[in-house]
């Protein structure tokens, strides 16, 4: 298999490694966001990053069987129709996700000024928010950083405590999430379109060069978020978005090609065995 082919299932691999990062950090996040467990309807903002990743890593490998596994001869109507059922329930699930950091960012507007010595809650099994979904149990030896701290604010009615620096950066946080939610579903619609505009021959011209300035607009959205999670943010959230952004270039070449490449290697092949069948034979007479 080409080396390139090892590096995007590498890729591949790595997203869906992922996954699981993503559901422990907020598995974790949960026992201090959901004190008494979690609502049905509240699952998707407890678990908004898992449920986008696994969705997308499912609607990636679709694409790659689709544009590249498959020769188009196999693709029946049939099977192109399961493919097109699958796509619309990740595209559902991963509005759905959009809609859980959505719900996430504008729920972290609830947090007002605390009113009280914070030294008193050491031992009231309250929780201090240290990053975006991350939290420690509020103890004794974070009381004296945490009467120092100007700002301190909570969540009324909740156990959560967040100093006004964190709050600040977990907010800008959450909200780059959203763009960058946002952002993706915009380059699968996009995608869609090209796929679509390609299988009947019209991706060409002024529509093509749309297409390109529009993932150009895209794309760069995506790497500034990348960027801004790698200065300001986790490092998952930045190794996250730089391996998407690697494995959609691969999807973008097989989208473009469409075509497998064994499938271009047999018909090179049948090219060259086809010239040497009709190949003029030079006959040597210098022997007689």
């Amino acid at each position: 298999m080409p080396w390139h082919q090892w590096i995007k299932y590498l890729v591949y691999g790595a997203l869906a490694l992922n996954i699981f990062f993503f559901f422990r950090d907020e598995w974790l996040a949960s026992a201090h966001t959901f004190e008494s467990g979690i609502p049905l309807a509240e699952i998707i903002s407890a678990f908004a990053a898992s449920i986008d990743t696994a969705t997308w890593v499912l609607l990636l490998l679709l694409f790659e069987v689709e544009t590249y596994q498959l020769p188009r001869e196999r693709i029946t109507p049939r099977l192109a129709a399961t493919f097109r059922i699958i796509r619309g329930g990740c595209y559902a699930f991963i509005c759905y996700a959009f809609y859980g950091y959505l719900t996430k960012a504008i729920g972290l507007l609830d947090f007002v000024p605390f009113g009280g010595d914070p030294c008193a809650l050491a031992s009231e099994g309250y929780s201090l928010m240290i990053e975006l979904d991350k939290y420690l149990p509020f103890e004794a030896s974070m009381c004296a950083d945490a009467a120092s701290a100007a700002g301190f604010q909570t969540i009324a009615g909740s156990q959560i405590l967040a100093e006004q620096s964190v709050l600040d950066s977990v907010r800008k946080l959450a909200w780059v999430d959203v763009i960058n939610s946002g952002t993706w579903i915009l380059v699968v619609v996009l995608l869609e379109i090209d796929v679509w505009l390609h299988e009947r021959n019209r991706l060409t011209g002024t529509v093509e060069d749309f297409s390109k300035l529009g993932k150009i607009v895209l794309y760069s959205v995506l790497l500034g978020a990348a960027i801004y999670w790698g200065v300001a943010g986790p490092f998952l959230d930045f190794w996250d978005a730089f391996l998407w952004l690697f494995a959609f270039v691969f999807i973008e070449l097989n989208v473009f090609g469409f075509e497998p490449v064994r499938d271009l290697i047999e018909d090179e092949q049948s090219y060259k065995d086809t010239q040497i069948g009709t190949r003029p034979v030079k006959l040597d007479n210098s022997k007689g």
